[in-house]
């Protein structure tokens, strides 16, 4: 299965035509939670499955997030438990700017 150009602008690192699916896994599907579409998610998880995406989720975190999205995908999407995933792994942070 190849990676649909629209997904282009959530995974900008790279060109889709060069990730590999199984190679690049993490970095997809931490990049679609992130920041993708409602289509996109539903690309996502009928690619890798709710389980496997639920896996990599929590077996290699990314900071990639920020604390509404994790939220969003730990309790509700992924209804993963609260005390096996350190937020600071997950989410990124910003300096504020005070002007």
């Amino acid at each position: 299965m190849t990676i649909p150009k629209t997904l282009q602008a959530v995974l900008w690192s790279k060109a889709t035509s060069k990730l590999d699916i199984e190679a690049d896994k993490n970095y997809i599907i931490h990049q679609v939670l992130s920041c993708g579409t409602w289509e996109h998610l539903k690309w996502l998880f009928k690619l890798y499955g709710y389980n496997e995406v639920k896996k990599t989720f929590i077996n290699h975190p990314s900071k990639s997030y920020t604390p509404k999205s994790f939220n969003l995908f730990k309790n509700i999407i992924l209804e993963v438990e609260p005390q096996n995933l350190d937020e600071k792994k997950y989410v990124k942070t910003f300096p504020r700017i005070v002007g």
